[in-house]
């Protein structure tokens, strides 16, 4: 044995021991949102934006929705299908979207397909606005239940709740879950108590388990039924953030904690409910408080509160995971994003995007004021996404899967017409409150957009300006160019010689006796690997090319000790790092290009610095700046 390896037994033991530690941290991070839904998801269905009356027949067709909605959409679906669709471990729709796009090849259906995903990522932001507000919300209104006095204190403790969420999320993803995750085992173990105890009283519920009971509610009552299901989705709302999160935890873990753990946890609640309002129906305005005996309620109400606000953080999470993703994408400007975890890549921080979430989270409760009125907003968001997702794995399932088309169009057939009719239902809420992810998502899509259309007029103006980078021994030479003492390194995103090179030498007319070209790409891989990273050519200056994931963040100072181990006279302590600033102004033109240039413009003002992005020290940074017209 190799001094120093450990043997294949203590490597298998600590592999075991890691995927534990992390299937515990995804409980407390993946499936806070799917596992707090029993707070709203079946009251909704009878008491929300369409009232149903409570029978004994509708109760179990409801209640036979639920069980099938669960094992289909977020069992098949999600965790053991669209799970699969992974780059390199991460997850997302907008990962999704583009391995479909790549799958495809045609320049016109590969934007259309990233469109779609824009559209899909759009609407996970809108349910990353929703989740804290109608959950944490939906748990401190247990208040009236055991306490009505106490009701005019729901909404300021819920805003101090949930100010405090947010503002521990710069501890980061790993050690919110380390936390997390253990409460969150306790919750599970305490709904599926809750609902077994029910489900003994009234065995009779578990008929309800057999579909028949739901086709007989369509039968009998379509049109009950139908506006049923856009309540009856509630029970999935998170499953895309499994998939969202994958990259924070990986595939494993979350699989087994759902197997395990959340799923029958979810099924002995949901029916415990249905069992305690076919004893009485009056249960039905708030029978998740209900089924907890009335000693202990008190105490439940300040558990589901921890639960919900566990809830958030996936869909925060997600949203943190995403935004790197549009970012090294290109589809957003420059913003800090921090590593959370020496272990875990995907685990990530935006304080950007945090403190937006927490003004428009805070902002919903004031203005929705109840759970239920939140919950009409919520389900459109999340049923377009499912749709998006459906559409996005078929063509991936054909076209990279290798899967015959006799299996993909009825498999995707029947996952439309599911998705689809969840969709189509919530749109009846859609002046109850579901016009807001809506409109939300509209805005997302035109900023994403916006920032692609004009980083694309910016790149083809700025390719001609500057020269090809085989050009620049020439350049050189054509002048008397001053050589002054020291290393520049001029990082760049663009093919030809840096803006910032080319002003030095055209205003200056002087350059570094030791000049690096740094030109940072981006793969279409979330990593690479550190083989791959950097690629060095020598002429006069130093080319170098270091190549990095769209989910990993370029550290400079890693690369110029790569490039200092090949050039010892490129010194990592005294080097200087020059940078091109460019502002943007719309240039004379119609009014219908005018204004995304515009908000363009204001974007690119707004990006984070270079210095900040790449965390360099402010006395080692030189920067020129540029007015340019798009």
């Amino acid at each position: 044995m190799i001094e120093g390896t450990a043997p294949p037994e203590t490597r298998s033991t600590q592999s075991r021991k890691r995927v534990g530690l992390l299937a515990v941290g995804a409980l407390g991070v993946v499936f806070g949102d799917i596992g707090t839904s029993p707070l709203y998801a079946f009251s909704e269905i009878f008491s929300g934006a369409h009232t149903i009356p409570v029978v004994e027949a509708r109760v179990l067709g409801a209640l036979s929705m639920i069980f099938w909605t669960l094992t289909l959409v977020v069992s098949v679906k999600y965790v053991l299908i669209v799970m699969r669709a992974d780059n390199q471990g991460e997850g997302g729709i907008m990962v999704l979207a583009s391995l479909a796009s790549n799958a495809v090849k045609r320049h016109k259906a590969s934007s259309g397909l990233m469109l779609l995903g824009l559209i899909g990522a759009a609407l996970f932001y809108g349910d990353g606005l929703i989740t804290p507000a109608v959950s944490v919300l939906s748990a401190v209104e247990g208040i009236g239940v055991a306490a009505p006095r106490l009701n005019a204190l729901i909404l300021p403790i819920a805003l101090v709740i949930l100010f405090l969420f947010f503002a521990a999320q710069r501890f980061g993803t790993g050690r919110v879950g380390r936390v997390f995750g253990p409460i969150m085992v306790v919750w599970f173990l305490a709904i599926a108590i809750l609902g077994l105890i029910s489900v003994l009283e009234t065995p009779a519920v578990l008929r309800s388990i057999n579909p028949t009971y739901a086709i007989s509610f369509f039968r009998g009552e379509p049109m009950l039924a139908f506006l049923g299901l856009g309540s009856i989705v509630l029970c999935v709302t998170g499953a895309e953030a499994l998939y969202a999160d994958m990259g924070q935890f990986g595939r494993s873990p979350i699989r087994i904690s759902w197997f395990a753990i959340v799923a029958p946890a979810l099924y002995l609640n949901y029916l415990g409910q249905g069992a305690l309002v076919l004893r009485d129906a009056s249960a039905v305005s708030n029978s998740f408080y209900l089924l907890v005996p009335d000693a202990l309620q008190i105490p439940m109400v300040i558990f589901a509160t921890a639960a919900t606000v566990i809830a958030s953080q996936a869909v925060v999470s997600g949203a943190f995971s995403m935004t790197q993703q549009a970012i090294r994408l290109g589809y957003l400007p420059r913003m800090t994003v921090r590593h959370t975890s020496a272990s875990e890549g995907g685990q990530v921080y935006v304080p950007a995007v945090n403190w937006l979430l927490m003004v428009a989270v805070l902002a919903l409760i004031l203005g929705f004021q109840d759970s239920s009125r939140l919950a009409s907003a919520y389900g459109i968001a999340v049923t377009g996404t499912f749709v998006i997702t459906g559409i996005l794995v078929a063509i991936l399932a054909h076209r990279k899967w290798g899967l015959s088309l006799w299996v993909v169009i009825p498999a995707a057939a029947i996952a439309l017409v599911i998705d689809g009719a969840f969709f189509i239902a919530n749109l009846t809420k859609f002046t109850h409150g579901g016009w807001f992810p809506l409109v939300i998502a509209a805005v997302i899509v035109a900023m994403l957009s916006t920032w692609q259309w004009g980083r694309k007029r910016l790149l083809s103006r700025l390719e001609t300006l500057e020269d090809s980078i085989d050009e620049l021994p020439s350049l050189l030479s054509s002048q008397k160019i001053v050589t002054t003492p020291g290393v520049a390194i001029y990082p760049t995103i663009e093919e030809g010689v840096p803006i910032a090179l080319a002003q030095r030498i055209a205003l200056l007319h002087a350059i570094n006796e030791v000049t690096v070209v740094l030109h940072l790409r981006t793969a279409e891989t979330p990593h690479v690997d550190d083989a791959n990273r950097l690629d060095i050519h020598s002429g006069g200056f130093i080319d170098a090319t270091a190549t990095y994931g769209y989910m990993e963040r370029p550290d400079l100072f890693d690369i110029i000790n790569r490039v200092h181990a090949v050039h010892p006279e490129v010194n990592p302590d005294t080097c200087v790092f020059v940078f091109h600033t460019m502002n943007v102004e719309a240039g004379s033109q119609s009014p219908f290009k005018r204004i995304p240039a515009e908000v363009f413009a204001i974007m690119q003002r707004n990006a984070t610095d270079p210095q900040h992005y790449f965390g360099l020290p402010a006395d080692r940074v030189v920067q020129f700046g540029r007015l340019i017209q798009i």
